[in-house]
C-alpha cells in the first residue's frame, strides 16, 4: 500500500519542509517504510510518530537508508520508531505472506501486476518463476488459477525460507515448488524445456537471463513475462525502448515470437520506469537445434 506522507504531515511541518518530503511511503503489514531527505533527518522521529498516530495498523516505522542493490535485491533499513523489528505479515488478494524486509526483497507496489499475470494462466500450465523472492507471484497464481505446477526459484536463502512458510500458510504446497539456487543453473540442470510460462520479475537481471527463459519453455513454445527498467526522456517511450532491445535479441536467436502486450508497471524515478512485456514464443525447437547448450544468444 502506498500512502500520502505529505497529507499526514501537512499540519506538523513547515511549508519548506513539506516541499522537501517524498510524497509517498509504503506500508507492508504493520511496518511503514519511509525515505527522509538529508535536510529533514532531524525530524525523522516526529515524522515516524505522526505516521503511527495516523495509521492505526502501523506499529513500526523504518527508514530506507540505501537503494535496492546486489544480487539479493536488498536495501539498508534503519529503525525510526515503534517496535524494533523488520519481520511482518502482509495480506494481498486474500493471500498471506510473511517477510523480513531487511533480509528479503519485497514490494507491495506490484500487487496489480501479480494478479494480472495470474489471470492469464491457463489450466494445466507449468510455470517457472525465475526470481521468486518470498513467493508472492507463485502463491497468487496458485490461488487464482488451475496451474499444474509452479517452480519458484530464488538465490536468497532467507527468501526461500519465507517462501516455504508462505506456501504452507496459503496451502499451495501441492503445486508451488520452492527452489534455492541461481535460476540459470536450475534451468540448465533440471527445468529445461519444461514450462508453458516463464516469469522474470527481476528487472536488473532479466535481459541477461532472457536466453535461459527461452530454454525453460517447452519445444512448442509459451509465454515469457519480461520486466525491465528503462530510462526515457519526454520525447521517448520506455515501452518502445524495452521492446526494441528484446526484439533484437530474440531475432538473433531466430525465434518466432510476438510481443503481445506491454505496460508501464510503475515510475521508479525521474524519467525511469519499470516496464513489462508479455512475449509469446511460438516454438523453441529451432532455437534448441541452433544453439544447443550455449548459455547466451
Amino acid at each position: 500500500m502506498r500512502s500520502d506522507l505529505k497529507a499526514v504531515l501537512k499540519d506538523r511541518l513547515k511549508p519548506w519542509e513539506l516541499k522537501l518530503l517524498y510524497k509517498s511511503y509504503d506500508v507492508v503489514g504493520d511496518i511503514a517504510i519511509i525515505r527522509i531527505p538529508e535536510a529533514l533527518k532531524h525530524g525523522s522521529k516526529a515524522i515516524a510518530e505522526a505516521i503511527i498516530q495516523a495509521q492505526r495498523r502501523v506499529r513500526t516505522v523504518l527508514c530506507q537508508a540505501s537503494p535496492v542493490s546486489g544480487d539479493l535485491r536488498l536495501r539498508k533499513l534503519e529503525w525510526v520508531a515503534g517496535e524494533r523489528k523488520t519481520e511482518t505479515t502482509y495480506k494481498e488478494h486474500r493471500c498471506v505472506f510473511k517477510v523480513d524486509l531487511q533480509t528479503c526483497y519485497f514490494s507491495p507496489r506490484l500487487s496489480h501486476e501479480r494478479m494480472r499475470i495470474s489471470q492469464q494462466v491457463q489450466p494445466g500450465e507449468v510455470i517457472v518463476n525465475m526470481f521468486s523472492g518470498v513467493g508472492c507471484y507463485s502463491v497468487i497464481i496458485a490461488k487464482y488459477s488451475a496451474a499444474e505446477k509452479i517452480y519458484s526459484i530464488d538465490v536468497n536463502p532467507a527468501a526461500v525460507r519465507y517462501m516455504h512458510e508462505n506456501v504452507r500458510l496459503n496451502k499451495v504446497g501441492d503445486r508451488v515448488v520452492p527452489i534455492e539456487g541461481d535460476a540459470k543453473d536450475v534451468i540448465e540442470t533440471s527445468l529445461e524445456s519444461s514450462a508453458d510460462r516463464v516469469l522474470m520479475p527481476l528487472p536488473k537481471k532479466a535481459y541477461e537471463c532472457l536466453d535461459y527463459a527461452v530454454r525453460a519453455l517447452k519445444p512448442t513454445g509459451g509465454w515469457i513475462h519480461y520486466y525491465d527498467f528503462e530510462h526515457a526522456s519526454k520525447s521517448e517511450s520506455p515501452l518502445e525502448k524495452a521492446k526494441a532491445k528484446v526484439v533484437e535479441k530474440l531475432r538473433d536467436a531466430c525465434l518466432d515470437f510476438e510481443v503481445s502486450a506491454r505496460r508501464v508497471v510503475r515510475t521508479t524515478g525521474p524519467n525511469w520506469y519499470q516496464v513489462v512485456l508479455d512475449i509469446r514464443v511460438e516454438k523453441t525447437l529451432d532455437y534448441t537445434k541452433a544453439w544447443g547448450s550455449r548459455s547466451h544468444f
